[in-house]
C-alpha cells in the first residue's frame, strides 16, 4: 500500500487522497499507566497542541482497566512506591495506610483520577481501536491512523505525533489445548479472569496452567474461596516465579527501596550504569575478580535470604516452587508476596495440589498429564503468556525493521534494519563481555526447555505467539527508533517497553522527554545525528549496545523480548535525566546519594526544573520546523 499524501493541511484538518480526517498534533496510543503519563506529560507541558488518547477497552487504566479487576488483584509495591512523582497516593483520599499493597479498585481509581487531575479524561477515547498506522515520509512527517471507533465504521485520522503505549499485557496468548473441545468448562486465559470471576462460587475444581504471579493469584483466589486448586507448572518451561516477602535480607529491608538504593545498583551489572557517575567502582566489582567475588556473594545473600523466608524446602509441594533461575539473572517477573494470609499454608493443605509436568490433552470433565495423572477439572485457567508487539497493524510494509520494534529474522536484511545487523551485534556482545566477564557464565534454568508451542497437546495457529522467534526491540533509550527516516520527523516514540520496580517514576520521566524530545527541547537529543554519518553510527551502535544487553543479563524475562530490570532503574532514570540536561544526583549530601533509596518523591519536581530550564516550547518547535522547510520547501517526499 502506497503512502497517503497529505494534499492540504489547517487547524484541526487534513486531507489525504480527497479524504478528509481530523487532525491531530500528537496521539497516544493506550491509556495504562504509561499512556496517560505520556499524554499527561505532552498536555502539561505543550497545552497549546492538541491531543487524543485512544484505547480499545471500555475505561482507561491498562492492566488496571475496570475489565482488567481480577478477584485480589493488588499491587506488587507497598504504599509510596507506586505513585506517579507528582501524584502521590496519600491515605486520606485513597484509603490505603503504610505497609499496604494496593487493591486493584484503588490503583484504578487513583488513575483515573490523575487523569481528571491534569486534564486528560476528556481526551480519552475509550473503546476506540487503532487498526492501522501509516507513517508519512514527508517534511512533516506524521501518521494516517485507521481507527475503529464504538458503533461507527472505521474512519481516519491525522496524527503529527503518535506515542505507541499498547503495553506488554494487551494481547493474551492461548493456545488450543488437544482435546478441549470435548473437554465442557471453561477455557480462558488470566487476562479474562473478571469475566469469569463467577466460577469462584461455582466451580467444584479448577486447574491453574502457568507459574507466573498471574498464577499465584489465581491459585490464592480460588483456594481462599474454597475451590480445589490443580496447579500445573511446566516442567519444560521456565519454572516457578521468584516471589519474596515486602522485606528481605537479615536487616528486613523494603525490597522496592532496596533495588533504588545508588549503592546496591553497583552490584548489578549494567551497560548504562556509567551515567551515574561511578563508573570506577562499578569496574571494580565488575572487572576484578575480587569485585565479582562480592558481587557473586550479595546475589548470593539476597537469593538465599528469599528462599529461607519462604521455607520451599519445609513441605514437598511448596519445594516445587522453588525457582528455577539464578536471582542475578531474573528481571522484573521477580514477584512478591501480596496477600492478606499466608499461601504457603494454603499450598500446604488438602485444597491445593501442585504438578511439574505438562498438560497432554484434556478430556470430557477431565486433565490429562503427560506422566499418566488425570483429575476431575471444571475450569481450565490458563496464564499461557503475552504477544509483546503492538497489536496494530503498520504501513508501510516492512517498516517494523526500521522502527525497531520486533520482527523476523533475516539474513538479506537492509541496512536500516538495526535489529538484524550482525556485525554491530557482535561487535555489542564483545563489549558487553569484556566489560563484564561474569555474564559469560550464563545460567542453565532448564536444559529440558521447549517452547509451550511445540510441546505435545498444545499447539496455535496464531501468526505471533511469545515463542515466535523474533528480534528484540531496538529503540533509543528503549524509547525513540535509531533510525533517519523518524528522527528527522520527530513524530514517533514508544513509552512503557520498560517494566521494573518503579514504573510510574519510568512512566514520569518517559513521558517528559517524550514531549521534550517532540519539542526538539533533549540536551542530548538523538535527531542531531540525522546527517551525520559518524554520529549516526555511533547512535545505532549504542542503542544495540543498550538492547543487546538483555540477551546476556536477563536471558529469561528480557532475552529477545523487552527491557525489564531491576537493580538498574536508578541508572535508567538518571540516562534520562541527563538526556534532558538535569541533574541525576537528587539526594541532600554525599551518603544520603549512596545509601537513601530514590523513590517517587525524589522526582516530584523534576517538571519545574526542566520547565524552568526551557520555556516557550511552541516557539522552539515552530522555529525547528521553519529551519526544516528552509532546506528544501518545495520537497513534499523524503527517499
Amino acid at each position: 500500500m502506497a503512502d497517503a499524501t497529505l494534499t492540504e493541511k489547517r487547524d484541526g484538518v487534513a486531507v489525504a487522497d480527497g479524504i478528509t480526517m481530523e487532525k491531530l498534533d500528537c496521539v497516544v496510543v493506550g491509556a495504562g499507566w504509561y499512556g496517560l503519563a505520556a499524554a499527561k506529560q505532552f498536555h502539561c507541558t505543550q497545552p497549546e497542541c492538541s491531543l487524543a488518547v485512544f484505547d480499545s477497552q471500555s475505561s482507561l487504566g491498562g492492566t488496571w482497566a475496570d475489565d482488567r479487576l481480577y478477584p485480589g488483584l493488588k499491587s506488587n509495591n507497598l504504599l509510596g512506591t507506586f505513585e506517579y512523582p507528582d501524584f502521590p497516593m496519600d491515605t486520606a483520599t485513597f484509603g490505603v495506610k503504610t505497609d499496604e499493597h494496593m487493591p486493584g479498585e484503588v490503583i484504578n481509581n487513583y488513575l483515573k483520577a490523575y487523569a481528571a487531575r491534569f486534564g486528560i479524561t476528556d481526551l480519552v477515547r475509550l473503546n476506540t481501536k487503532v487498526v492501522v498506522a501509516e507513517h508519512q515520509d514527508t517534511i512533516e512527517g506524521g501518521w494516517i491512523l485507521t481507527i475503529a471507533p464504538p458503533d461507527q465504521s472505521q474512519t481516519k485520522v491525522f496524527a503529527r505525533r503518535v506515542v505507541f503505549a499498547t503495553g506488554l499485557t494487551s494481547e493474551p496468548f492461548l493456545p488450543h489445548f488437544e482435546g478441549e473441545e470435548t473437554f465442557g468448562g471453561r477455557i480462558f486465559h488470566g487476562k479474562d479472569f473478571r469475566q469469569n470471576s463467577d466460577t469462584l462460587k461455582t466451580a467444584k475444581r479448577v486447574t491453574i496452567f502457568g507459574g507466573t504471579k498471574f498464577a499465584w493469584d489465581a491459585v490464592y483466589a480460588y483456594a481462599t474461596a474454597g475451590v480445589k486448586v490443580d496447579w500445573v507448572i511446566r516442567s519444560s518451561g521456565h519454572g516457578p516465579c521468584w516471589i519474596a516477602p515486602s522485606y528481605v535480607t537479615p536487616l528486613k529491608k523494603w525490597i522496592e527501596k532496596l533495588a533504588n538504593m545508588r549503592f546496591l545498583t553497583w552490584f548489578s551489572p549494567c551497560v548504562w550504569g556509567d551515567v551515574d557517575g561511578y563508573g570506577g567502582i562499578r569496574g571494580f566489582y565488575h572487572g576484578t575478580p575480587i569485585g565479582r567475588t562480592i558481587v557473586n556473594s550479595f546475589w548470593k545473600v539476597l537469593g538465599g535470604d528469599v528462599i529461607n523466608l519462604n521455607a520451599y524446602d519445609s513441605h514437598p509441594k511448596t519445594a516445587k516452587l522453588k525457582p528455577w533461575t539464578d536471582p542475578m539473572f531474573t528481571g522484573a517477573s521477580f514477584s512478591i508476596m501480596n496477600y492478606d494470609t499466608n499461601i504457603m499454608d494454603l499450598i500446604k493443605g488438602d485444597g491445593v495440589n501442585v504438578y511439574v509436568s505438562e498438560i497432554d490433552h484434556l478430556s470430557p470433565g477431565k486433565v490429562h498429564l503427560s506422566d499418566g495423572t488425570e483429575f476431575e477439572s471444571d475450569v481450565l485457567l490458563a496464564h499461557t503468556g503475552w504477544k509483546h508487539v503492538p497489536p496494530i497493524k503498520l504501513l508501510p510494509e516492512g517498516i517494523e525493521g526500521e522502527l525497531g520494534i520486533p520482527h523476523l529474522p533475516r539474513d538479506d536484511a537492509p541496512v536500516t534494519d538495526l535489529a538484524n545487523d550482525p556485525v554491530l551485534a557482535e561487535r555489542a556482545d564483545k563489549e558487553i563481555l569484556e566489560r563484564f566477564p561474569r555474564l559469560k557464565d550464563q545460567p542453565v534454568w532448564n536444559k529440558n526447555y521447549i517452547p509451550m508451542t511445540e510441546q505435545k497437546g498444545i499447539m496455535s495457529d496464531d501468526e505471533i505467539t511469545p515463542y515466535t522467534q523474533l528480534t528484540p526491540y531496538m529503540l533509543h533509550h528503549f524509547i525513540v527508533p535509531p533510525s533517519e527516516r523518524f528522527l528527522r520527523s520527530r513524530d514517533t516514540a514508544f513509552i512503557g517497553i520498560v517494566s521494573n520496580f518503579s514504573n510510574m517514576i519510568t512512566a514520569h520521566l518517559q513521558g517528559l522527554w517524550i514531549s521534550a524530545y517532540f519539542a526538539g527541547k533533549l540536551e542530548r537529543d538523538p535527531s542531531t545525528a540525522v546527517g551525520d554519518e559518524t554520529a549516526m553510527q555511533q547512535l545505532r551502535y549504542e542503542t544495540m549496545l543498550h538492547n543487546r544487553f538483555g540477551k546476556w543479563r536477563y536471558p529469561t524475562d528480557w532475552g529477545s523480548k523487552s527491557p525489564n530490570f531491576i537493580f538498574d532503574a536508578v541508572p535508567y532514570l538518571d540516562l534520562l535525566q541527563r538526556d534532558l540536561g538535569l541533574g541525576i544526583w537528587r539526594k541532600k549530601g554525599f551518603f544520603a546519594e549512596l545509601y537513601q533509596s530514590y523513590g517517587p518523591e525524589d522526582y516530584r519536581d523534576i517538571n519545574n526544573e526542566w520547565m524552568s530550564k526551557y520555556s516557550d516550547m511552541k516557539k522552539m518547535e515552530s522555529s525547528n520546523s521553519e529551519s526544516l522547510n528552509s532546506l528544501n520547501p518545495t520537497e513534499t517526499k523524503t527517499n
